[in-house]
């Protein structure tokens, strides 16, 4: 039952709740192949002066529609945004695991630089929760300008062990999703962003992957819950990814 316990697409619904058009955002709707023969379904949103491109990694429930906020955040701040769902959630097909997850996250890497044209010096990963996990394979993986992990785990063993602290948890998690271990072979700058009040995540995860975090990297405090740090604490997780921006383009 990890999988079930893990992987939530049902959780809000898979069907589309909007679209960034009702928030006045131009986007094309994309289907993206993976080397599998699965098909994600993704959002392109390209920005009329982008400054960079961010790839959106979202997290374990809902879909792609239910981060609008995010988008019109992402868009404020001069990027370029492609969101897509993992296999399984939204309207893409097949069915959610963790070696999937990857080849999604590739997938979806590939289709920025094949078609879209952006350049692997021009692309942030961005993970949020269950999306660090990705973020961070994907930036281990492969050179880009720059890496955001928020609200992240250190691996599903050290989450199940939290949890369950009673049982040998750790030893019985079949899924790693090992954001530490990814993390550890990055090469490009880091910034990680936690919750203090993250009911979910405990916030020494952050602490964790902040110290595993080769330089440079930055380490942002926020308050709020796991879901919602991002709003209750806009101003200062704004300015805080406008100066990370900033710096990674300028390298």
């Amino acid at each position: 039952f990890q999988s079930k316990m893990i992987f939530l697409p049902d959780i809000a619904g898979r069907e589309l709740v909007a679209t960034p058009a009702e928030m006045g955002l131009v986007f094309r709707e994309v289907f993206i192949q993976t080397s599998d023969n699965e098909s994600l379904h993704a959002w392109w949103l390209p920005h009329p002066r982008a400054r960079a491109t961010l790839l959106f990694n979202h997290g374990n429930a809902g879909n792609l529609s239910h981060r609008l906020g995010s988008l019109r955040l992402f868009h404020d701040l001069g990027l370029n945004v492609l969101i897509y769902d993992y296999r399984g959630y939204g309207q893409s097909s097949g069915a959610p695991g963790e070696a999937g997850l990857y080849l999604d996250g590739e997938a979806a890497l590939d289709w920025l630089q094949r078609e879209a044209g952006i350049g692997p010096k021009d692309i942030l990963v961005f993970g949020r929760s269950m999306g660090g996990a990705v973020a961070a394979y994907l930036a281990a993986e492969h050179s880009v300008a720059g890496l955001v992990l928020e609200s992240s785990f250190k691996s599903v063993p050290d989450m199940a062990q939290d949890l369950y602290w009673w049982l040998p948890a750790r030893w019985l998690a079949r899924i790693r999703l090992d954001t530490r271990k990814f993390l550890a072979d990055t090469q490009q700058p880091t910034l990680v962003i936690h919750s203090l009040d993250d009911e979910i995540v405990p916030f020494s995860h952050g602490q964790s992957l902040y110290a595993t975090a080769p330089e440079p990297k930055r380490f942002l405090t926020i308050r709020g819950s796991h879901n919602t740090g991002f709003m209750d604490s806009e101003e200062v997780y704004t300015a805080a990814l406008d100066t990370f921006i900033a710096q990674v383009l300028s390298r």
